[in-house]
């Protein structure tokens, strides 16, 4: 699990593809420094395990699913990435729950300043804005930001200058696509919601088997 504070801004110093997998290298001389072999580090939000390291550079295997649903499809050497380690029980909860897992991808529609804050439009799939709310969180290449509008088709989010300085996000332009992960509560609680609970129905069917069945031949 991850907060969302991002640590270091990583470079990708090395990009093997393969049919539809993919080994990246990338140098993080600060994560690198407490990091072990099989731990796991967030990658612009994407939950990825160390394979092997060396020095200041780590090297992950990224699978055909992850690059189809997420940025990564479009990293280069060179490309600069958010890096978090996996959060430590000791430590301070700066963020939200980022479990790494992004949900899909957006696209930056507009970039605005306004005083010391910049606004970020992102437009998004309805089935990523579904789970968005206005004060919410949402995790955006791995960043832990506040959603402050949303309207039908995209959100925004209002940055400080620290966010901008210490993350990829200041690299983002109109057209730039970006990793989302929404917050877990809202998909917990509308998966939990749409389970009909057995003593609400007689007709529950479990592999062909009904309640109704059952009592019909003298079970119940």
């Amino acid at each position: 699990m991850f907060t969302g504070i991002i640590e270091e801004i990583g470079t990708v110093e090395g990009l093997n593809k393969s049919q539809d997998v993919c080994r990246l290298t990338i140098r993080a001389p600060k994560v690198m420094k407490d990091t072990a072999l099989g731990d796991s580090i967030a990658v612009n939000g994407i939950c990825l395990t160390v394979a092997s390291m060396s020095g200041d550079t780590f090297q992950a295997d990224v699978m055909g699913e992850t690059i189809r649903r997420t940025s990564l499809s479009e990293i280069t050497r060179g490309s600069r990435v958010n890096l978090e380690r996996a959060m430590q029980l000791n430590g301070r909860f700066g963020g939200h729950i980022v479990s790494g897992h992004v949900d899909g991808t957006g696209t930056v529609l507009s970039v605005k300043k306004e005083g010391n804050a910049i606004w970020y439009q992102i437009g998004a799939a309805p089935n990523i804005l579904r789970y968005i709310v206005e004060k919410g969180s949402i995790a955006i290449d791995g960043i832990s930001l506040t959603v402050a509008k949303i309207d039908d088709t995209s959100f925004s989010v209002s940055i400080i200058p620290h966010t901008r300085k210490e993350t990829i996000l200041g690299d983002k332009k109109p057209g730039s696509k970006v990793n989302l992960e929404n917050d877990l509560i809202g998909k917990y609680v509308e998966r939990l919601l749409s389970i009909p609970r057995e003593e609400e129905t007689s007709t529950n069917t479990y592999g062909g088997v009904s309640m109704d069945m059952l009592r019909e031949n003298g079970f119940l």
